[in-house]
């Protein structure tokens, strides 16, 4: 377990910040997350009404991120690469705009931090997909916990293109869904797993599944 000391107006305090959380030990040194990603209010028109979850697990305290995307509600017969970042606040009160930009704690070019989480395409109107984040975590100073997943209107140039946006956003376009990422037990998780096991043993088995 790391420690760090902070100090605050002259007193000192002892933070275990690497400390795994109550659900880790519940939950065989594992930490689930959840998403439910909604439409923004002022959608605009012509914009697909997109939903469902992305869900989240990693093994305590240094196992790669994986992540299932399943959302539906895209367009059937226009299978558009949509781009779904992670960005900085979960503050969703004003759509996903008060969002904030992309988690980027580094402050490194775009892409490559923890916000990339790349570009998606939809089959029958539904993305269903399993990754790896490697520069994302659940756990630590830099978690992702409690932060907003967006989709994005358009495709990731991811940092190709000649503008200074595009080292930033990757020109991803509008903000069209969003959530924010929350603890949830292994059910969710599981019920995925159960949906495309298939899809899942691609993973990888260095990390199996519960």
């Amino acid at each position: 377990m790391r420690m760090e000391t902070l100090i605050f107006s002259g007193n000192t305090v002892i933070s275990n910040i690497d400390a795994p959380r109550p659900e880790v030990i519940d939950f065989n040194n594992t930490i689930y997350a959840t998403c439910e990603v909604t439409p923004i209010p002022d959608l605009p028109r012509g914009q697909p009404e997109i939903s469902g979850q992305v869900l989240f697990k990693q093994v305590f305290p240094n196992g790669t991120l994986q992540v299932i995307v399943n959302l539906r509600g895209l367009p059937a017969i226009d299978p558009q690469i949509r781009a779904i970042h992670i960005h900085q606040y979960g503050d969703l009160s004003q759509g996903c705009v008060s969002a904030g930009p992309h988690y980027n704690p580094q402050g490194v070019d775009h892409p490559g931090h923890p916000g990339d989480m790349g570009n998606f395409v939809s089959e029958r109107g539904i993305i269903r997909q399993i990754l790896k984040l490697s520069e994302a975590r659940l756990f630590g100073g830099q978690s992702i916990l409690g932060r907003a997943v967006v989709v994005h209107q358009k495709e990731d140039d991811l940092g190709m293109g000649s503008d200074e946006e595009s080292k930033r956003s990757g020109n991803a376009g509008k903000r069209i869904a969003g959530c924010v990422i929350g603890i949830s037990s292994p059910r969710l998780w599981q019920a995925a797993v159960e949906l495309f096991r298939e899809v899942v043993k691609e993973v990888g088995a260095d990390e199996s599944t519960r």
